[in-house]
């Protein structure tokens, strides 16, 4: 895909607004199509439409690995979005250098974004050479295991407190026709559900060895071996959860037909939406109970060069309206998310978001691998996984030979 040839084509038609621009409609393009994503992103679509705008929306069906690549073709294909959703990190790289983003730097300087997005590294990753590229709206984080206090009941087991205890409750799970953990078959769950288990069981430091440095023997190295037999553990719990997308895996923690689930908070917004209190009708488990660390990953939009120079100013106007303090109140409650922004009132969080935000306060914090790996290695990650989960006749020693291999030649 030659990005290069195809940007100086549609640079030499691009014209940069003048001043004050019309109203106009944006078409945003996202994979928020969940019920507790499309209530929230219903909140940021009110806000834009409230400046005399018109949000059209371009919800993508099937999670970001079936969205990205259509996302990309439109751009580099001449039939550009107004804006984009992507996971904070490497995602856009190449459509950045190649010319076919917009700079952002004037939006982000008027608004201060450097002084009020917080933690920085999510400024850090909208960033190439200087200039900043997109705008953060939330703060996701992966490390948390969700559990339904009905499935235990049921069980009659107490409702674990760390992953280990929740191991050892499977048999009492399985026993009352219970799954003990909900996977879906998309294979973006599976790898990151062992990304999440090698936080919590090998530690902050040998997960940056290993995704950060790309240091090859640390992934073939015994404290990876123990995340390997914990994800094996993980394999044989899943076994009958038999649904596809990640809400679908969330529904069945939520109707007690699983016991629990390894999901980002964003499973938060179905919990909402579903009536479920958190603490009283189910429980979430930071760093899997075991190691209270979480991702500072999460979604930012991108907004490609336009032609027409009333949207190209919608979308500054689009820009600053992500971050308002509004914005990011009503838009991340809805969510399940954290704002980006440190200086907003988020008194109506539930108790998970009010961890989430005690373990953001304290600094024990991580970039996502989206951040640390670029998306062909993710892929070749995800494979693997989506493998491992779904073939029992795969050792945990060759997986993490495999695992070992794509660490070894990621970039």
């Amino acid at each position: 895909m030659n990005f290069r040839l195809m940007a100086a084509a549609l640079a030499a038609s691009v014209v940069l607004p003048l001043g004050a621009a019309n109203a106009t409609d944006l078409e945003v393009t996202h994979w928020w199509t969940s019920g507790g994503e499309a209530a929230a992103v219903a909140e940021l679509a009110k806000a834009f439409d409230a400046t005399g705008n018109k949000w059209v929306d371009g919800a993508i069906a099937g999670s970001g690995g079936t969205a990205r690549p259509i996302m990309i073709s439109r751009i580099t294909g001449g039939d550009p979005m107004g804006a984009t959703q992507f996971n904070h990190g490497r995602q856009a790289e190449e459509l950045v250098q190649a010319g076919l983003m917009r700079d952002l730097t004037d939006v982000a300087t008027a608004e201060h974004w450097k002084d009020i997005i917080r933690p920085s590294s999510l400024l850090d990753s909208c960033t190439i050479d200087g200039k900043i590229y997109c705008a953060p709206v939330n703060i996701h984080s992966w490390q948390w295991l969700w559990l339904s206090n009905a499935a235990f009941k049921k069980a009659g087991v107490e409702v674990p407190k760390n992953w280990d205890e929740f191991v050892a409750a499977a048999p009492a799970l399985e026993k009352a026709g219970i799954v003990p953990l909900a996977v879906g078959g998309q294979p973006w769950q599976a790898a990151g559900a062992f990304d999440v288990l090698m936080v919590a069981i090998a530690g902050k430091d040998t997960f940056l060895k290993v995704f950060k440095d790309k240091d090859a023997e640390a992934a073939a190295g015994p404290e990876i071996a123990k995340v390997f037999k914990a994800a094996d553990d993980a394999r044989k719990m899943s076994k009958g959860s038999n649904v596809q997308d990640w809400n679908q895996a969330t529904n069945l923690v939520i109707t007690g037909k699983a016991g629990g689930q390894i999901m980002g908070d964003w499973a938060q917004g179905e919990f909402q939406l579903a009536g479920q209190k958190a603490g009283t009708d189910y429980t979430c488990l930071p760093g899997l109970g075991v190691n209270e660390i979480i991702s500072t990953g999460g979604d930012a939009f991108y907004f490609p060069l336009l032609k027409d120079a009333d949207k190209s100013k919608a979308q500054d106007v689009l820009a600053k309206t992500l971050l308002d303090p509004k914005t990011q109140v009503a838009f991340n409650l809805k969510k399940g998310s954290l704002p980006v922004r440190g200086d907003v009132d988020l008194a109506a969080a539930n108790d998970c978001m009010k961890k989430g935000l005690d373990i953001l306060a304290k600094g024990n914090v991580i970039q996502g691998t989206d951040q640390l790996l670029s998306a062909d290695s993710q892929k070749q990650k995800e494979d693997l996984f989506s493998e491992f989960f779904a073939n029992p006749s795969m050792t945990p020693e060759a997986a993490q030979k495999r695992f070992a291999e794509i660490i070894g030649s990621a970039d």
